[in-house]
């Protein structure tokens, strides 16, 4: 086992360099980091999400929520994700947000902060990862495309300002993308409903 991962597992804080500490998402400090979180995310991302996506996403899975604070305990960078079945299949994590403050971009922050939230998702055995990024969010597409994710689908108008996204897909196990159309199929998007007869 890695360091980073024996280090996740106890959920202790990870040192780095540049003054900087990684972090998961602690419920019982939500008065100092749910403000910055929602300050740093609304900024960046094209969504308002109320203070109840975020409290569904850190309530449920704090595990799965990574901070960078610099050494005065302020929020850096963040990303916020989730793993739960998809669909009746595979395990699938969900990468729902990720924001770095601007004067902080271009250090590998970022990167940083998907790596680890990848590795604690393998460590609770998932599947596959999704997320969705704006088309023309270069950077995050770059970001993720290093990291091994795969454009699977384009989602025209997906966001509330009109921008198209990209459904971007990380495969953890082999063949769980051969899976994936089954249950893409088989599941309509909007009933949840039973998979198609043998």
């Amino acid at each position: 086992m890695s360091g980073s991962k024996a280090a996740l597992s106890a959920k202790p804080e990870i040192q780095e360099n540049a003054g900087l500490r990684y972090v998961t998402f602690d419920p019982s400090k939500e008065g100092v980091f749910l403000p910055q979180i929602r300050q740093l995310i609304s900024k960046d991302l094209s969504e308002p999400y109320s203070i109840y996506v975020y409290r569904y996403f850190l309530y449920q899975w704090s595990d799965l929520c990574f901070m960078a604070l610099d050494e005065a305990d302020k929020l850096v960078g963040v990303v916020v994700c989730k793993l739960e079945p998809h669909r009746g299949g595979p395990l699938r994590g969900y990468i729902a947000m990720l924001a770095t403050q601007e004067a902080h971009r271009g250090k590998g922050i970022a990167t940083k902060l998907v790596s680890m939230a990848i590795e604690a998702m393998q460590a609770r055995d998932a599947d596959e990862i999704a997320l969705e990024t704006e088309v023309t969010n270069l950077a995050s597409n770059k970001l993720y495309e290093r990291l091994g994710f795969l454009r699977t689908k384009r989602l025209h108008r997906y966001y509330l300002n009109g921008n198209t996204a990209y459904r971007l897909m990380l495969y953890l196990k082999e063949g769980t993308a051969l899976k994936q159309q089954y249950y893409d199929e088989g599941y309509p998007d909007d009933s949840g409903g039973l998979p198609p007869s043998a």
